[in-house]
């Protein structure tokens, strides 16, 4: 892929990646999706390999991701209402998972769900 490109994001599914890709490409941006066939043939296989990675021209980053938070789906507590960054009071938290030790990479889903702000980048667990 080169160093010309830089992941905007990485999802679960095709079809959540697929929906952020047609918005990119309706405005103009050349658009590339690495991992989409492994996942596509073993869907179980997307945790270990950390998603479908959308990726985007570095030059087009800032751009590209400014439309990508207009409609991206933050993260919501149980009542429905966007998790609040307890570090900076912002309200664009997503799901985080570290998989930083080979039992996370193994089985995922052993790992606490946290959420990171997508502002400050602070990672707290549900209920701080």
């Amino acid at each position: 892929m080169g160093n010309d490109w830089v992941v905007l994001g990485s999802f679960e599914f095709l079809a959540d990646v697929q929906v952020i890709k047609g918005r990119l490409e309706s405005e103009g941006f050349e658009v590339r999706l690495k991992d989409e066939n492994t996942v596509s043939v073993e869907p179980f296989a997307s945790n270990a390999l950390g998603g479908i990675k959308l990726l985007v021209h570095k030059n087009d980053e800032a751009a590209a991701k400014a439309i990508y938070d207009s409609i991206r789906n933050f993260a919501t507590d149980e009542e429905g209402n966007l998790i609040v960054c307890p570090n900076c009071g912002a309200k664009k938290s997503e799901v985080y998972y570290a998989r930083n030790t080979l039992l996370y990479k193994l089985f995922p889903f052993l790992e606490t769900k946290k959420y990171k702000c997508n502002q400050c980048n602070f990672i707290t667990k549900p209920g701080r």
